[in-house]
């Protein structure tokens, strides 16, 4: 018969620490506790119920018994490269809760709504009010002048020729150095905060700057940090003649981000972009599944 589950208490997930990275071990329930067992066949034991997310790094196994115990905790699981540098697959609870994606939503379908996110993230990206005037067409032009000036000024310091950001998706070797470099590095980017718009509770694909992809509102995220993580460690990478570009450039944003514990930001810029809309977060229903990840404010509450 097998063993019967601990009972987990319910701990508020405000009250809870908030992301743990776990690599190289077995996540099992054994003699009633949530441990990580190595290849020596040393436990650690997890306090789960105080644990709002698991970032599951290469190198972990879950047992049925152990992920059956996070969802009952309320803890998501998320597969993710090393410090989170791509994201593979979440478990559940955590991600879509309806309140959350209803508020993401309706902001997303009021243009003066979409119009005050978008020149709330363009205020972080670059420090300048606009005028509230402007269409989404018009922010996104000088947004791409900006964009174009950063990288060229990225290119200068790190004395790398640069000759535009162009490269193929579908052609990876056909893009130069810098590009490839800077490709690696976005795509590392994009992991991380896929995990953070999904711990948060809402939807990676519902955007205001971008739209129409799958991964649409991380690329409006992303955006917040590319000019302060991944590009100046990608310029940096393809100023140095790095024998393999794209590994270096993985690893140098992977140490970033543990450095910085940048997913600790991520979620919180989130709420911050969305609140800049001035429409009101919906109450969530009584019995409402929690997100992995609730601030600790009242106003998100």
């Amino acid at each position: 018969m097998p063993p019967i589950p601990p009972h987990v208490p319910s701990i508020p997930l405000k009250e809870r620490t908030s992301l743990l990275f776990l690599e190289y071990g077995e996540l099992d329930v054994i003699d009633g506790a949530f441990v990580l067992v190595d290849a020596r066949g040393v436990r650690v034991q997890i306090p789960i119920g105080g644990v709002a997310c698991l970032m599951l790094e290469p190198g972990t196994r879950v047992s049925h018994a152990a992920a059956k115990l996070a969802a009952q905790a309320g803890c998501l699981l998320v597969w993710v490269g090393e410090a989170g540098v791509r994201l593979y697959s979440a478990g559940y609870p955590g991600g879509a809760r309806s309140d959350r994606l209803l508020y993401q939503a309706s902001i997303a379908l009021d243009p003066e709504g979409r119009r005050r996110v978008v020149r709330k993230m363009f205020e972080i990206r670059f420090g300048e009010h606009l005028d509230p005037s402007l269409s989404i067409n018009q922010m996104r032009g000088l947004e791409g002048v900006r964009v174009r000036n950063l990288y060229e000024e990225f290119a200068r310091r790190y004395r790398v020729r640069w000759e535009g950001r162009r490269y193929d998706p579908h052609n990876w070797s056909a893009a130069d150095l810098p590009n490839r470099c800077l490709s690696a590095g976005t795509a590392c980017l994009y992991g991380i905060v896929e995990a953070g718009i999904l711990a948060a509770g809402y939807s990676p694909s519902i955007g205001f700057l971008h739209t129409g992809n799958p991964l649409s509102f991380v690329f409006d995220i992303a955006d917040l940090f590319k000019f302060e993580t991944v590009v100046p460690a990608a310029f940096e990478v393809a100023g140095s003649r790095p024998v393999h570009p794209e590994r270096q450039v993985r690893q140098r944003c992977r140490d970033l981000f543990r450095e910085q514990n940048i997913l600790e930001r991520i979620i919180p810029t989130i709420q911050e972009v969305l609140a800049a809309s001035g429409m009101p977060m919906p109450k969530p229903y009584e019995d409402a599944v929690l997100p992995a990840f609730e601030k600790e404010d009242e106003d998100f509450e």
